[in-house]
């Protein structure tokens, strides 16, 4: 039996100190049990939601035809790609879970790298969860409301449900969490796979109307035409993912770029290939009016069986869930071991070896958000925050190859990636700040706001009452979940 003393409460301070589990010299912390298949999953199960299979419209309503639609789709894929190959260099330079957070805190210190925390922890973070939740709340409705729209507080409801599920296997082991991005990342590949070979089918059949003359109705304004490469972008939203946990990723020098370039591959592809089978059954015109496209493909070719559509886009959402939800938890754990976020965050369940604490708050926010109803709002107002900031990362390739000539890179990517990629970046800062001056000022005053809390609670001294009364709820917290700061390994 374990020594009792090993779950006594600790503090980081004197994390070094506390005896390993059941005498074992590995220590506790979280163990590199993500695999390149899990680190597939993690990327194409985070980027692929519900966007493709419901509605591609942002992108069509603003080129105006099909043609420039798919060409914008592409464009999409190859810039993000470009992000991702410049997240390679990064990742196996500064081989620390965060992310852009802990690129942008190497490059350009801790004030902007809290800065993007603070935005991620508020806002980004459990509204995208809370969001991605309710579509699935809705789509597991779907077959049962065929003709309206489900409840809300059923959607509400499901939607709790979905996050409490995935705080629980999360919180219980890694290889759980891992095992469900896999199943359903397979599953979303599965159901999109359904819908391009039933495209191809249709190909073959003659189906090719709406390509007949591809680039009629062409956007002639550029302005407009670049908000489509805007949307097509957010469906892109997630080939970073794997960064915020590369501390846990086996032999992240050989996985990391393998995991990138074949899950970007598939992505790419999925994408172009799911929007050619969509226009060989539905018109450019029903795309952009219809609220959800899969389902009106799958119900005019699947008959009886066209319920499976909703279901697989239900399935889609579960495992996107999980992926912000796995991926959050270490970048609040990590801004936590920086000092950024409460002291809790830092612990590591001693049996599990899960980061538990970080779950909980992830998952509790998530909730929180789920009785508002300006979370959809509260996105658009932080877009522009999300490109800042990724750029920043980006930019950070060049930075370091100034900064730090001679440190080891196992990957260095051409600098005109990196180069591109800014420029790239500073246009969909700039772009939203046209479009839509008010919700940019909006998220601009939300991004402001984090720093008199920097000031605040991380750059003062806190008076000597308010340490104890800290102190107090962390060591309650410990007691509550048995949980201590991560210790090194032990000879």
């Amino acid at each position: 039996m374990a020594d009792k003393a090993m779950y006594s409460p600790v503090k980081a301070a004197n994390a070094a100190n506390v005896a390993p589990i059941s005498g074992s010299s590995e220590g506790i912390s979280l163990k590199p049990k993500i695999t390149l298949l899990n680190g597939i999953t993690v990327i194409v199960g985070s980027i692929i939601g519900s966007g493709i299979f419901v509605s591609p419209k942002g992108v069509l309503q603003y080129t105006g035809s099909v043609g420039l639609f798919l060409l914008v789709w592409l464009l999409c894929g190859v810039f993000s790609t470009i992000g991702a190959y410049c997240y390679c260099e990064l990742g196996t330079m500064i081989q620390r879970s965060g992310a852009d957070y802990a690129y942008i805190y190497e490059g350009f210190g801790p004030l902007l790298a809290f800065i993007r925390l603070w935005v991620e922890c508020i806002i980004v973070r459990p509204c995208s969860q809370a969001i991605v939740a309710m579509t699935f709340g809705i789509y597991i409705l779907k077959p049962f409301y065929p003709d309206c729209p489900p409840p809300d507080s059923s959607v509400r409801l499901l939607a709790a449900v979905c996050i409490i599920v995935l705080m629980f296997i999360n919180c219980m082991n890694v290889a759980w969490a891992t095992r469900v991005q896999d199943v359903f990342t397979f599953a979303k590949l599965f159901a999109l796979g359904m819908i391009i070979v039933t495209g191809i089918v249709q190909l073959c059949r003659g189906h090719t109307e709406y390509f007949a003359d591809p680039f009629a109705g062409t956007e002639t304004n550029i302005a407009t035409a670049a908000l489509g490469f805007y949307s097509g972008l957010f469906a892109y939203n997630g080939w970073n993912y794997l960064n915020f946990v590369i501390e846990e990723l086996q032999d992240p020098v050989r996985n990391l770029p393998k995991a990138v370039s074949i899950s970007m591959v598939i992505v790419v592809l999925v994408y172009l290939l799911t929007n050619v089978a969509f226009l060989t059954v539905v018109s450019p015109a029903e795309i952009i009016s219809s609220p959800a496209v899969a389902v009106l493909f799958a119900d005019r070719l699947y008959g009886p069986m066209a319920w499976i559509m909703p279901v697989m886009v239900a399935m889609s959402t579960f495992g996107t869930v999980n992926g912000i939800l796995f991926t959050s938890a270490r970048l609040f754990y990590v801004g936590a071991r920086e000092g950024h976020m409460p002291e809790i965050l830092t612990m590591i369940q001693v049996k599990l070896l899960t980061p538990m604490p970080a779950v909980l708050f992830m998952g509790t926010l998530s909730l929180l958000y789920l009785g508002s109803s300006q979370i959809y709002a509260l996105i658009n107002y932080v877009s522009f925050v999300c490109w800042l900031a990724i750029g920043m990362a980006v930019f950070s390739v060049i930075w370091f190859r100034w900064k730090w000539p001679d440190a080891p890179r196992p990957i260095k990517v051409h600098i005109i990636w990196p180069i591109i990629y800014t420029l790239g970046s500073i246009f969909l800062v700039v772009l939203p700040c046209i479009s839509a001056p008010k919700d940019t000022g909006i998220g601009a005053a939300i991004l402001l706001t984090g720093f008199p809390v920097y000031y605040l609670f991380v750059w003062l001294d806190k008076p000597a009452k308010i340490n104890r009364m800290l102190d107090s709820f962390t060591l309650a917290m410990q007691k509550l979940m048995i949980v201590v700061p991560e210790t090194k390994k032990t000879d």
